[in-house]
């Protein structure tokens, strides 16, 4: 039987031990490894398994402990945790207590940021290593971007800074061709055309012959990189000019799957004393079938089966928030054939994929360019459309200057739909949609909501494709609620301006809920009912602008505690908003408690469990509820 390798890497230096035959072995084994993971904690499949080779290569060649690497879409680092000792504990990967899915400074010396949003590694590795030259230190900087996160504009604003350096930078461009779905736009549709161009198929030869010939050390390394200094213009064919173009001499296309090619090519531009980008060609979702086929589907996939080279899912009856979106916006559309939908890069988290199916021509997948999406937008309603941007609220609050320029200030009628609002699970604190409800509700004109199950969520769209204003909807990454969880003979009025809705009355309490954590207020009310304490729930629906009549009449003729309960950060949320009303109109604000997201972040767990552990379940409610009217 073959010995396992991985069995005796517990750090880049026990890697460095391996003969470079033996590196496809621990290729298979780290990919089965992931895989096995994967299906049983949930997580980023194929990306994972596309740079296996990749990291491997790079871990060989440098010294992570001294030098830097820097990722882009952290989600494609497990098989760097694998190789920098983490790979005892990767059973453990998005479980309560175990490692992120993402890079983690407090987990390892081999991270340099906790980072899950695409496009940042240039620009931060730019200033890796401008601190390098101005203080004059030797380590080495990696910049590596994949999932299409080149194309974002944050990454074109880093590779336009490159020009400050005087000094070795490496951004290793993994082309996997595509980012979650298939990558968009112009430079997509040009990397696209080069690689299956004639003239590429000839150059990617010619580059794959020059590395063969490379030597390990000798004269010729003096030559090689001489030519790389140069633009390497006797290697690269002209059309991969554009990185070129902004002075940064390029390397590549090469086989991102061929680890001996890499690790000889990293070996000779490793010290080139300016910065270098490396063009490598990856395959998502390498080596598992499902995966390579479908890599959509298995970009975070939930927990699966596995059964050879192919993956089933387990049934689930319960029907997602996302999905009631894209069925709400479907009707809408179906109605109304000004309303267009856009997304940035995130069709099928956003429900947008399935819409896509009915109106390919009213759904706009602008890649990762959050803030193109907004101002896109912006443009649209400006001309009379209703555009309903979909995006992550994380990944809302990189377009927060556009909200506020484009349509805040224009007062046009953009509708945000905020998927993934509030915790969100194993992606830990780099995906919390957090603070959302914070910057929006400072922005004049904008009208900010949160439904609390299916019926409200398709009133709250209604409402925001014919109230002519922006509006922002945020909801969880969650099940919307089952009927009898919501009260007895439940109708939903339809949404009004900063109207509320009280589902039960009550007198010893009051719990005002914002969005879905309102059904885990009406669960704790129903056992506080067992003894005996008369609690009402209301859903706020608004937190801007609020229902000032409601709230008057909460403090004027109750005297018992108001709850507020939101999933969301404490700070300048729903709850503050309701105490800054409470102070402007002069009431008793001693009688409000909030509860919701402390100053501190959230780290890996089941969504359930992050809601315990922030105290807006039902039993966390319910326990503040009875030490309230201990006190009183």
């Amino acid at each position: 039987m073959t010995e396992r390798l991985l069995d005796n890497i517990n750090s880049p230096q026990d890697l460095k031990k391996l003969k470079l035959e033996q590196l496809n072995q621990l290729a298979r084994e780290i990919r089965q490894l992931i895989k096995e993971t994967v299906s049983k904690n949930g997580g980023h499949l194929a990306s994972n398994l596309g740079v296996i080779e990749l990291t491997i290569a790079l871990h060989y060649v440098f010294d992570f402990a001294a030098d830097r690497l820097v990722w882009d879409v952290g989600h494609q680092c497990y098989v760097h945790k694998i190789l920098t000792g983490r790979g005892k504990d990767f059973s453990k990967l998005r479980q309560p207590g175990g490692l992120s899915g993402f890079p983690n400074p407090a987990e390892s010396k081999y991270d340099q940021f906790s980072v899950g949003h695409a496009g940042t590694s240039v620009a931060t590795a730019v200033g890796l290593s401008l601190g390098a030259q101005i203080k004059k230190t030797s380590e080495k900087v990696v910049a590596l971007v994949g999932d299409a996160s080149i194309v974002n504009g944050l990454s074109f604003e880093g590779l336009n800074n490159m020009s400050l350096l005087k000094r070795q930078m490496l951004i290793v461009f993994n082309d996997n061709f595509m980012a979650i779905d298939k990558t968009k736009g112009a430079f997509a549709e040009y990397l696209t055309r080069f690689r299956v161009s004639r003239p590429y198929e000839v150059f990617r030869r010619r580059t794959q012959r020059m590395v063969r010939q490379l030597p390990f050390v000798g004269d010729a390394l003096e030559d090689t990189l001489h030519r790389v200094k140069d633009g390497l213009k006797t290697t690269l064919h002209q059309d991969l000019g554009r990185f070129e173009q902004l002075g940064i001499p390029t390397f590549g296309p090469i086989d991102g799957h061929d680890v001996i090619s890499l690790i000889k090519l990293l070996e000779q531009i490793k010290d080139v004393d300016h910065p270098v980008l490396l063009h490598v060609l990856t395959e998502k979702g390498r080596g598992f079938t499902p995966a390579r086929e479908d890599p959509c589907t298995f970009h975070s996939p939930q927990p699966f089966k596995v059964d050879g080279e192919t993956a089933s899912f387990s049934d689930k009856s319960d029907k997602s928030f996302t999905r009631a979106f894209a069925d709400s916006l479907t009707e809408i559309m179906k109605r109304d054939k000004t309303v267009m939908a856009l997304t940035a890069a995130m069709p099928d988290g956003t429900g947008l994929a399935q819409v896509r199916e009915v109106f390919p021509d009213r759904v706009f997948d602008v890649g990762i360019a959050e803030s193109a999406a907004v101002d896109i937008a912006a443009g649209m309603a400006k001309v009379g459309l209703k555009p309903v941007v979909c995006i992550y609220s994380t990944f809302l609050q990189r377009s927060f200057d556009q909200i506020f320029q484009e349509v805040s200030l224009q007062n046009l009628p953009v509708i945000f739909c905020m998927d993934r609002a509030g915790m969100v699970g194993g992606d830990g604190a780099v995906h919390h949609g957090f603070c959302d409800t914070s910057l929006l509700r400072t922005l004049v004109n904008l009208e900010v909501m949160a439904p609390c199950c299916e019926a409200e969520l398709r009133s709250s769209l209604e409402y925001a494709v014919n109230c002519g204003r922006p509006v922002a909807i945020r909801y969880p990454r969650d099940r919307v609620a089952h009927e009898d969880e919501l009260p007895d003979n439940y109708a939903c009025p339809v949404f009004e301006k900063g109207r509320a809705h009280v589902l039960k009355s009550g007198s010893d309490a009051t719990i005002l809920a914002y969005g879905a954590p309102v059904i885990a207020g009406l669960t704790a009310a129903k056992e506080l009912a067992k003894e005996g304490l008369d609690v009402a729930v209301i859903s706020a629906r608004f937190a801007k602008p609020l229902d000032g009549d409601l709230l008057r009449d909460i403090f004027t003729n109750g005297t018992g505690p108001i709850i507020t309960v939101e999933d969301h950060t404490l700070i300048g949320g729903f709850g503050s908003a309701v105490l800054e009303f409470a102070a402007d109109e002069q009431l008793d604000a001693r009688r409000i408690t909030r509860l919701g997201l402390a100053d501190e972040f959230v780290g890996v767990d089941s969504r359930a469990g992050q809601l315990r552990t922030i105290g807006i379940d039902a039993q966390s409610i319910g326990r503040q509820i009875r030490q309230l009217l201990q006190k009183k």
